[in-house]
This record gives C-alpha cells, structure tokens and sequence, in this order.
C-alpha cells in the first residue's frame, strides 16, 4: 500500500509540481485519505492521494480481491481567489473514501454527491466523474495490479446532475463544450438546459 501510494505522490508531483498544502483526513473504518493543493498561475488543483491504496471492489461480488481492480484518485481544477474552495478538502476526501465505505467503483460517467456545497457558497453538490489521461498520465503498476488512474472531477449544479441522470453524462459534457461552459469557475452558473 506504502509503496503504490510513494509512486502516485511522484507521479502527481511530476505533473503537478510541488503541492503548497495537504491536508489528512481519516473516517471510522477506512485508510487515511489526504488532499494535496497545487497551485498553477491563477488555478488551483487538489488531488487526492490514499484512495488508490486499495482496489476498488465490484460490489456484486462476495469477496474483494486485495490486489486485482481499478485504482484511481480524484483531481479538481478550479479558479483561484474567487471562492473559499480549500475548504473542499473534505468533501474530496470523503469522495476518495467511497469505494471503501460503499463498496462502489468511481469511474468515468459516474455521479457522486456530497450532499452539502462543495465549499462556501457553492452553487454544487455533486460532480461528474470525467475521462482520466489528460491532465495527469495513469500510472502502470507491475502486474497483477491495474495502474492508478487520475479522474477528474468537473462540478454540477443541482439541475445539471438531474439533467445529467436523464440524458447522461455525454450529453451533459456536449451541452458545457457547445454552451463554452468554464468548469473551472467555481461560482458559476447552471449551463442552459432546454
């Protein structure tokens, strides 16, 4: 667990650069998660770092393998200095320790929802489980394990999550790309949804 977790924080800082925070949280019955904030100019990324210590069980199945299963850990981008977003540390957390407290697989398409704003004033609550590869490059571990991909996370306003539910999360990304929806602002508004 030690060693994948040293070579996802390497694999972060190489695409990242130096984190200039990080932050731990621990829940009842779960590995301890952290959140590391990079900032680049005028963004601000956090990712976690802990979620991928453990595979990721299906949770149709009776027992979860140790070492065979998707891992990932989970980045958000956003604008700097235009909201209090340090304080989705937690939220973020408690998204990395989901799969270990739901026995759920977070994987590109998915909904996950905290329940409460992401941070201060937040118009969001849940976010979209985006396509990993871009940002950061996936991290191949030796064979049996799958390698560590990096998803990242793109925020959704209550009505773009039930939009989302209905017509799924490829036309609700078509919808932002053709409306020039900035995902990255952390005080924006719902995308136009007719």
């Amino acid at each position: 667990m030690g060693e994948v977790l040293a070579l996802v924080e390497a694999r972060l800082r190489s695409a990242l650069g130096e984190p200039d925070a990080r932050a731990a949280v621990t829940f009842l019955g779960t590995d301890r998660i952290e959140v590391l904030r990079f900032v680049d100019g005028d963004l601000v990324r956090y990712a976690t770092l802990g979620m991928s210590a453990q595979p990721m069980a299906d949770p149709t199945s009776a027992l979860a393998d140790p070492v065979k299963g998707p891992r990932a850990e989970l980045v958000l981008t956003v604008r700097g200095g235009l909201a209090d977003t340090d304080k989705v540390l937690r939220p973020l957390a408690v998204l990395a320790a989901t799969p270990q407290v739901e026995g759920v697989v977070v994987a590109p398409g998915a909904s996950l929802d905290v329940g409460d704003p992401l941070w201060p004033g937040a118009p969001f609550s849940s976010v979209l489980v985006a396509e990993s590869g871009g940002l950061v490059e996936d991290l191949e571990l030796d064979e049996p394990l799958d390698p560590v991909r990096f998803l990242p996370l793109l925020p959704m306003t209550p009505n773009e999550a039930a939009w989302k539910r209905v017509h799924g999360a490829q036309a609700l990304e078509e919808r932002w790309l053709a409306k020039g929806t900035d995902l990255r602002d952390p005080l924006r508004r719902s995308v136009e949804l007719d």
